[in-house]
């Protein structure tokens, strides 16, 4: 730990082959209203790695021009050099994640897009890259393989060949990884050499068993499994390495509150679960001896939800990240806060996050983001006591004035208190046109920090308002809960009074209001149509989904688990067309802008396709942009400038063009 405060240095590390001046001097004048490029664009740069000597990191850069594409790059610390490794426009293959096995492999997952007798879906592949050589050569992990069941040789390529379960931080050479070659969607584990992609079966897989857990000694002693014909799920634990599997925790996934296993401490008797204390999730320690349990988190509005963080030193369980906790994180021992305190001083008024840290924890990478800055990465020195400036994920942005977000409640029809974030813009007064944004999922909810889509619309002169409506998560299981079954009812409710709430505290102009999402928030913004046509000048929706009926049908041809998708959406056909917006297009007044990808996996473009043919006919006011090469996540610059082009004058058409 540092004894000094830390000494932020204003010095950056310079790539020499980036094109995008990331380190513009900050004195530059602040802008209201910079260009819609400077929100449009993906971050310049995410999710930089260290190795783990720490003189070495690797990071994302999103190039937007000339061929907007996703370099994956390697950077030397100590002698300035930067090598891309390789790049994807992100249209068919696109990076997943990455980490560092050893100082000079790499491991690389990627996702593929696929499609099989009308169904499209992701198909992972885990690589090893061998950064010492001259040439980069990635090599494949998991190949598909034959099994021999009942007699019959099948051949048979898993979906998902990137599930690592332990890293084998004490056997570089290694890695453990749950791959389902004998039955699908039951993987057993294996060990895999990273070098010459041979592998070795250490456990089969067992009935309904879906991902598995080790210990802080590399021990396979977790198995978790899940039954999709009838909701039960279950935590099977090993005393030790070969011991047989007996049940620790079973419930039923469709009707009982769900328990998580987090992990180990360094002592192999002592595990980290959460459960629900009464109606929020709390963090509990057990001793597998006795098990006896003893709780070490609980709040009382929210749920405790995160991961747990462990020594570099040590190997010990420290905490665990969560929202709700002093720097967002909660310590077991007071003295592991001193860092964050000094980070706190030292870069103040910002959300501080240990991104990575070398082997021995001397050397880390901290981003830092606010709501009115974009993650910054610094590359930090315990030894030293410093920081240093390395990447702005939104160079074009620094120097502009970002508003911050507030937290409100809101109460709703029935007498429910409902949070909010309200975010205003920096010029204007109230009664602001507003856009209400409401999130997808719905299990989802919206957090404090810096968003592009927000700070966009608010440079734009609009006041955005996110309700985080019942569905949402992170309020105890009662509120999660009342997404099953429930969309475009109480949940569409709390959309629309929130929007009254504005209204009445004078802050949104009452003929100025439009609504706005994506995914889930699309279906809300077109059921906003029908269900309340003289409420919103007008309606934004991308990938939303127009009919619950055909979701529950598409869904459930690919998806194995029937009976969730019945339990979120419900199941009675009367029912579901009830809260479909198709089937009310004729009730609709306001104008509409729908857009959607056709390479969209999650929600299919024919969700969209179905509900602009009938505003076709019966005349409506909307405008239909459908991406070529989009899917639902907005991962391609392309659609996603394009969706900012469209919004940007969309909004201006029906809520104003507002100049400081």
């Amino acid at each position: 730990m540092l004894n000094n405060p830390l000494k932020l240095f204003v010095f950056f590390v310079l790539f020499s082959s980036i094109s995008v001046n990331v380190f513009a001097n900050s004195s530059t004048a602040a802008l209201l209203k910079p260009p819609l490029a400077s929100f449009s664009q993906l971050p310049s740069f995410q999710n930089v790695r260290l190795s783990p000597s720490g003189n070495r990191i690797v990071y994302t850069q999103n190039v937007p021009s000339p061929k907007n594409v996703a370099s994956l790059n390697f950077y030397d610390l100590s002698t300035g050099k930067m090598t891309p490794i390789l790049s994807s426009d992100n249209k068919k293959i696109s990076i997943r994640w990455y980490r560092w096995a050893t100082e000079d492999i790499l491991l690389l997952s990627i996702s593929d897009e696929q499609e099989s007798e009308g169904t499209k879906y992701i198909d992972t592949r885990l690589y090893s890259i061998d950064l010492s050589k001259n040439k980069f050569e990635l090599k494949l992990l998991v190949k598909p393989a034959y099994s021999t069941r009942n007699d019959i040789r099948n051949y048979w390529d898993p979906q998902f060949k990137d599930k690592v379960v332990d890293f084998l931080p004490e056997d570089p050479d290694h890695i453990l990884m749950a791959i389902d070659f004998d039955i699908p969607h039951q993987p057993a584990v294996y060990k895999v050499n990273i070098h010459s992609a041979k592998n070795q079966r250490i456990l089969r897989s067992k009935l309904n068993v879906r991902h598995w857990i080790t210990d802080r000694q590399n021990v396979v002693r977790i198995a978790a499994g899940q039954n999709y014909d009838n909701g039960e799920f279950r935590y099977s634990y090993a005393k030790e390495k070969g011991a047989s599997f007996k049940t620790l925790f079973k419930y039923n996934a469709l009707t009982d509150k769900p328990i998580e296993v987090l992990g180990f401490d360094l002592d192999p008797n002592i595990l980290f679960y959460t459960q629900y204390k009464l109606d929020k999730k709390a963090l509990y320690k057990m001793d597998l001896t006795t098990q006896e349990s003893s709780l070490l988190l609980a709040h009382e509005n929210y749920d405790v939800d995160g991961e747990l963080i462990y020594s570099k030193t040590s190997g010990e369980a420290i905490g665990l990240t969560d929202a709700h906790s002093p720097y967002g994180r909660f310590y077991f021992n007071d003295k592991h806060y001193q860092l964050h305190r000094q980070l706190d001083k030292a870069i103040p008024n910002a959300s501080n996050f240990i991104h990575s840290q070398n082997k021995d924890g001397t050397r880390y990478i901290l981003r830092s983001e606010s709501d009115t800055s974009p993650s910054f990465y610094y590359l930090g020195d315990k030894t030293e006591g410093s920081l240093s400036g390395l990447l702005n994920s939104y160079p074009s942005l620094e120097g502009v004035q970002l508003p911050r977000h507030k937290t409100i409640t809101f109460t709703t029809r029935d007498n429910l208190k409902i949070e909010a974030l309200l975010t205003l813009p920096l010029f204007g007064e109230a009664p602001y046109p507003t856009v209400v944004h409401p999130h997808g999922g719905p299990g989802a909810r919206d957090y404090s920090g810096f968003d592009p889509y927000v700070s966009f619309m608010n440079s734009r002169g609009y006041a955005v308002i996110r309700p985080n409506f019942r569905g949402s998560t992170g309020y105890g299981h009662e509120f999660a809960e009342a997404q099953k079954g429930r969309w475009g009812l109480e949940m569409q409710d709390d959309i629309v009074d929130a929007t009254q709430h504005l209204i009445e505290q004078g802050i949104a102009q009452k003929d100025k209001i439009c609504i706005f999402g994506a995914s889930y928030g699309g279906y809300a913004a077109m059921m906003a149509t029908v269900k309340t046509p003289d409420l919103y000048a007008c309606a934004v929706s991308f990938a939303g989904v127009s009919d619950l009926k055909a979701l529950r049908r598409s869904t459930r041809e690919y998806f194995a688990g029937s009976l969730f998708i019945d339990a979120q959406l419900g199941k009675r056909s009367s029912d579901l067309a009830s809260r479909s917006p198709i089937n009310f297009v004729e009730k609709i007044k306001t104008p509409l802008l729908i857009m959607h990808g056709v390479e969209d996996r999650s929600v299919p473009v024919e969700q969209s396709r179905a509900f602009v043919k009938e505003l076709k006919n019966q005349g409506k006011v909307f405008k239909y942009v459908e991406s070529r090469l989009g899917g639902h996540h907005l991962k391609l610059s392309e659609q996603r400038h394009e969706l900012f082009v469209e919004l940007e004058k969309f909004l201006s058409e029906h809520l104003g063009e507002i100049t400081p």
